[in-house]
């Protein structure tokens, strides 16, 4: 059985965030480089949109999460703390939050994409030409790369798809070259 059919079948056809019942995809949360049914759930468009950006956040949309922090599902569990972080100057989303728990495993998941952290203080992954980088985002090396500690030169082109940031360095990022998972430093590549 496929991720997303066991998606489907876990949550009834329903979005794991606010249970809309069309226009469902699977959604892998960051960093997360592999999908599986541990790191994934099902969301509705409306959801998925907001939490990608692509549109403004709504925060009535999001008053089902009163509902979702509550799931068994771990990455439900994180999804719903990441929005509710992005949230947290609302009012009510804090209140869900003082209520919210989450394991040390869970926690350190949750805020390794840097919700939690206030805009001055998150750290800004930025291409070479000065683009935004996100977790989860493809890129393209601008020059060849010598991987250090290996005979390995990773050729200008490649393309680096479903990056990974580090949350204490803005230029570093992680991904996979080759089927070798290497650092790179971000002014030697473009977004996709």
């Amino acid at each position: 059985m496929s991720v997303l059919q066991t998606l489907q079948e876990r949550s009834n056809a329903a979005c794991e965030l606010c249970t809309a019942t069309k226009n469902l995809k699977q959604y892998t949360i960051p960093p997360s480089l592999n999908e599986n049914v541990d790191n994934s759930l099902l969301v509705c468009s409306t959801c998925l949109d907001q939490i990608e950006g692509n549109t403004e956040m709504d925060a009535n949309h999001w008053r089902c999460l009163n509902d979702s922090m509550w799931s068994e599902f771990v990455a439900v569990q994180i999804m719903a703390w990441r929005m509710l972080q992005r949230l947290r100057n609302e009012g009510w989303p804090k209140d869900l939050l003082d209520m919210m728990y989450l394991d040390d495993e869970a926690l350190a998941l949750a805020r390794a994409t840097g919700e939690h952290e206030d805009e001055a203080n998150k750290i800004i992954h930025r291409d070479v030409n000065g683009v935004i980088l996100q977790a989860g985002d493809s890129v393209v090396l601008v020059k060849d790369l010598k991987v250090k500690g290996s005979s390995m030169v990773a050729k200008q082109g490649t393309a680096v798809r479903n990056i990974r940031l580090d949350h204490e360095n803005a230029e570093y990022i992680e991904g996979k070259v080759d089927n070798q998972h290497i650092v790179i430093i971000t002014k030697y590549v473009k977004k996709l």
